[in-house]
């Protein structure tokens, strides 16, 4: 059964359209042979050749099998083109309303005072099963199109473990690099002090000049010792949890390469004042990340606008996105990635707002003073 599904899945789409409208117009045929006339056989032909467009005009292809379910006693065509339509659109009011469409068309014949021949309860009776049976290729095309969501929505979540295990080493690495970090600058650097302290006084009061060579020695390599300490804690502190992060940290320079790696449609517009801050720059570069992380995370899908600003006092990013337009999972979240977000602002004097758009999408905007008192 397997080789024979990933048979069928190798097969191309446009020689599976051929063998579909073959098999409707065949199915067309059977019904006209013998009784059919022009206008029956342009309406199976339009029908059945409009399958060829199934896939990129479903509601349309639907509309074009009319015709020819009205004219004649025929399924193949109208049951691809439900099925085609149901798994392409969300839209379960227009599927009702196909469905019905499709049931009063196979149901009425031509000409229409010919319809009510037999009695109206046998007519509703037909109408019901062939609703019934025009139901069936709805309800399996919504049952395709939930099992591509689930499929979406299983490698997301999957994504989104692997992004929240990275997230967590990295969390660890940092703790334990603080960790390192304080014990150096408490202990080591300390230690190293009072030995460059001690060498010192031994160089002042020794008299013999082998002795004060020596101390004088220990002094300077005591000295060298504590700069390298102090560089090796501040490269430990700045560390943002990546192996690789002991180069210096990100600025506005880098935001062009965030946008290009955050995998999300963004446009970059605006400009911050010239001669802003270090500080200030990394705290912008990481409002940007976190924003952009959260849309991927939270808005499948969704289109992302990062607008860069300033005026006479205040400068700032805002980051707005659209809604999502694939089903989202909901990811379990503590927040602190906006609650670090706020106090990298507070460091700047600043506020950072994070609120839904009216238009179901999400807005995270920066604000700073231009020149903090």
């Amino acid at each position: 059964m397997s080789t024979g599904r990933a048979l069928w899945r190798r097969l191309p789409s446009w020689a599976f359209d051929t063998v579909l409208v073959v098999l409707a117009a065949l199915d067309a045929w059977i019904s006209l042979v013998g009784e059919g006339t022009p206008l029956m056989w342009a309406c199976a032909a339009v029908g059945s050749a409009g399958l060829f467009l199934r896939r990129r005009l479903p509601l349309a292809v639907f509309l074009l099998t009319l015709p020819m379910t009205l004219f004649m006693d025929v399924a193949v065509a109208p049951i691809a083109a439900l099925y085609t339509l149901a798994a392409s659109t969300r839209n379960r009011p227009l599927l009702a309303g196909c469905a019905l469409l499709n049931a009063a068309a196979a149901t009425l014949v031509w000409p229409l005072s010919d319809s009510f021949a037999d009695g109206r309860t046998w007519t509703l009776v037909q109408f019901v099963y062939t609703l019934a049976t025009a139901t069936a290729p709805v309800l399996f095309g919504q049952l395709v199109q939930a099992r591509h969501d689930v499929a979406r929505q299983l490698v997301e979540v999957e994504e989104a473990r692997e992004h929240e295990r990275a997230l967590h080493a990295q969390t660890v690495l940092a703790r334990e690099r603080a960790q390192l970090a304080r014990e150096m600058h408490d202990v080591v650097s300390h230690q190293v002090s009072l030995i460059a302290v001690q060498a010192g006084a031994l160089q002042v009061a020794a008299k013999d000049p082998d002795a004060r060579d020596a101390a004088r020695t220990i002094r300077t390599l005591s000295a060298n010792t504590l700069d390298e300490l102090r560089h090796m804690v501040t490269l430990l502190r700045a560390s943002a949890g990546k192996e690789t992060e002991l180069a210096p940290q990100p600025t506005l320079a880098d935001l062009q390469q965030l946008i290009a790696n955050s995998g999300i449609e963004t446009t970059l517009t605006g400009e911050l004042p010239p001669g802003i801050s270090t500080t200030a720059q990394r705290t912008v570069y990481r409002t940007i990340q976190e924003a952009l992380t959260n849309v991927r995370k939270h808005a499948p899908g969704a289109h992302a606008a990062v607008h860069l600003w300033h005026d006479a006092h205040h400068f700032g990013v805002t980051v707005t996105n659209t809604a999502p337009t694939r089903p989202t999972v909901p990811l379990p979240s503590a927040r602190h990635g906006l609650i670090g977000l706020k106090e990298r602002a507070e460091l700047l004097h600043g506020t950072l707002t994070a609120q839904p758009t009216p238009r179901g999408g999400y807005k995270v905007e920066l604000q700073a003073p231009a020149h903090p008192d």
